[in-house]
């Protein structure tokens, strides 16, 4: 929602820093949901959870126009908890500051990584609740072990190239600064336009802190809009030292009524220590209902079949799975999102 100065000065403490601007918006999401979570042996855990249709956040963001065809632009976004009213890390995801023009955007802050954008892009889910495909990722393999580059990395430095026909791109390089896994360098190509729209990307985290070794990620991911549905697809590999995991998915949304129905299908191979070759599969479906441009509401179901020695889960939040492998973990979710 668009504030004029006047009323963000009454609202916010930004008001003198956003003087400045020519606009300044205020935006988020609320996102709460019934989860239920049962991961074999370990138990079941009933919740009201977060970020099942989209990750609850509050930010601000604005742009000056600086004449010449130059902008300045700043974004500043946080994560919220809205089940408890938690804030955690103040801006962490993200904040930053831009000049942007003809020649494209410069970039300066802690941001996404290139190399999370295919997964979230790509997935059916965007990369939250029951139904993310990252639920095959992280939680139960100590692959990229030390970084912290996954997703996000802090003091980067990027640029991103103007509009040019459907061709977009971005590189980025972070600054380790003596913090352990965040001296990352990475970039991203890809072509969208009309129906099309594919991007490969690659990275490399700097052997530094705790960390085992340099950690590698590169992904290639695409998707068509066939107009009944559009059909998405994804292959990672993520390496470190002579541990190695890759990750497949394919995935549809399909428009039904005032809603969309989803459905993806991943797998991820782990070789790791005395792992070799190990198997987890994820299949997620779901629905979510438009009652407004603002606000839904969404049910999804997703399960994970885990080879012995693996123990991904759908969701990190549910019961302790530390002691137990080789299970299946279910997870379903009802909830409601709200944008403003």
């Amino acid at each position: 929602m668009k504030k004029s100065l006047l009323a963000l000065a009454a609202l916010t403490a930004f008001a003198g820093a956003a003087s400045a601007q020519s606009s300044v918006t205020l935006f988020g999401v609320v996102d709460l949901s019934l989860r239920n979570q049962d991961n074999g042996s370990a138990g079941t855990m009933k919740s009201l959870s977060t970020d099942g249709n989209a990750s609850s956040r509050l930010g601000f963001r604005g742009v000056e126009d600086l004449g010449g065809g130059m902008r300045a632009g700043f974004w500043i976004e946080g994560a919220m908890s809205p089940d408890t009213g938690g804030t955690g890390q103040t801006w962490q995801r993200r904040s930053t500051v831009s000049l942007l023009g003809g020649f494209g955007e410069i970039r300066l802050g802690r941001d996404y990584t290139p190399t999370f954008w295919n997964h979230t892009v790509f997935d059916p889910f965007g990369t939250n609740g029951v139904g993310s495909q990252t639920n095959l990722i992280a939680a139960a393999s100590p692959i990229g072990s030390g970084a912290t580059t996954t997703v996000r990395a802090n003091n980067t430095v990027g640029y991103f190239l103007p509009a040019m026909g459907g061709l977009y791109g971005q590189v980025q390089i972070a600054a380790g600064e003596g913090s352990g896994g965040n001296k990352y360098f990475g970039g991203r190509l890809g072509y969208g336009a009309g129906p099309v729209n594919v991007a490969v990307a690659y990275g490399i985290t700097e052997k530094t802190g705790n960390m085992i070794d340099d950690y590698t990620a590169m992904n290639v991911a695409g998707s068509y809009n066939f107009g009944f549905m559009t059909l998405m697809g994804q292959y990672h590999m993520n390496e470190q030292g002579s541990n190695e995991q890759t990750m497949m998915l394919i995935g549809a949304n399909i428009p039904m009524g005032a809603g969309t129905f989803k459905v993806s299908y991943g797998t991820t191979e782990v070789t790791q220590g005395t792992i070799k070759g190990a198997e987890a599969t994820q299949l997620a479906l779901g629905y979510v209902y438009d009652l407004s441009k603002r606000t839904a509401v969404y049910a999804h179901y997703s399960v994970v079949d885990n080879d012995a020695g693996l123990r991904f889960t759908t969701s990190a939040s549910g019961p302790s799975v530390a002691s137990i492998s080789g299970f299946k973990s279910t997870g379903f979710e009802l909830g409601v999102r709200h944008s403003f």
